[in-house]
């Protein structure tokens, strides 16, 4: 809350003044990247005065670690510049399928609204064309999504996932000998139900590549009900044990994706292979 003797500041200055962790140049580039918000609006004007009573939060964390210490737009460009690049698998007037690489965000985030799948997909076209965020993939998470173009084509889509008609498939390498058949697992996320299906397609010496399928779609849904056999997905720094297995990165990809077209009704199926920085790690294995 801005105190009456902070009258006046510059935006950039309140929040350097009252987070500890940021400096001037700092809270300058958390302010750039959207990470800020006046009374619930994101504000990006660095020099904006603030009034007394006025709430501004403050988002700070991954993404300022990723970008570039400077500032401007020519910084904020050399920042898209360095963003792995993703591939659109099927386009058309309601839809936009894209295969995800790891290290890219699907969505905005509280800390930022630049440089998310979303926001590259919205830039390829003057003016700006909106798209409808329906599902997420986690950062490190490579793979499959669908956005849509519309609202229609939004309001179709997410009724969709949310009575779960949407096909959702995933390949995982998890740590150890997996033996026997898991199956299903049904076991709630943050209290809400929460249902996979896993299949084995192959052992090895200690690790097993499995298939999940998706019943229902909780956040980290396939890392929690992996962990919780005792078999945490490779690479996965928050769910995952130390094992003599390294992995480049999250061994997990949104290998299948299947949902109804939303105008048309046709169902459509898109696949998408083992990224090549997972595909040489398994090969090594």
């Amino acid at each position: 809350m801005v105190s009456p003797d902070e009258a006046g500041l510059r935006l950039d200055q309140a929040v350097a003044r009252n987070v500890a962790a940021l400096s001037r140049r700092k809270a300058r580039v958390v302010i750039e990247l959207g990470g800020v918000f006046v009374d619930g609006a994101r504000v990006k004007v660095l020099g904006r005065g603030v009034r007394p009573g006025q709430r501004i939060e403050v988002h700070v964390g991954g993404a300022l670690e990723r970008a570039s210490g400077e500032l401007g737009a020519a910084a904020r460009a050399r920042d898209a510049a360095g963003l792995p690049t993703f591939s659109v698998v099927h386009e058309d007037d309601d839809v936009v399928v894209v295969d995800k690489p790891s290290g890219l965000l699907s969505a905005p985030t509280p800390e930022s609204d630049r440089n998310n799948l979303a926001d590259l997909l919205e830039r390829r076209t003057a003016p700006r064309s909106r798209h409808w965020v329906v599902h997420r993939l986690d950062l490190e998470t490579s793979g499959l999504l669908v956005l849509a173009k519309t609202e229609a084509a939004n309001r179709a889509l997410s009724a969709a996932f949310r009575v779960h008609d949407v096909d959702r498939q995933y390949l995982a390498v998890v740590d150890g000998r997996l033996s026997g058949s898991p199956g299903r697992i049904d076991a709630a996320i943050a209290g809400r139900p929460a249902v996979s299906h896993v299949s084995i397609l192959q052992v090895r010496d200690a690790t097993t590549l499995v298939r999940v399928r998706l019943e229902t779609g909780r956040t980290h849904q396939v890392r929690i009900h992996l962990e919780s056999i005792g078999h945490p997905v490779c690479g996965d720094p928050r769910y995952g044990v130390r094992s003599g297995v390294r992995a480049p990165r999250l061994a997990l990809h949104a290998a299948g994706l299947g949902f109804a077209h939303p105008r048309s009704g046709e169902r459509l199926r898109f696949e998408s292979p083992w990224p090549s920085d997972l595909k040489g790690w398994l090969v090594t294995l």
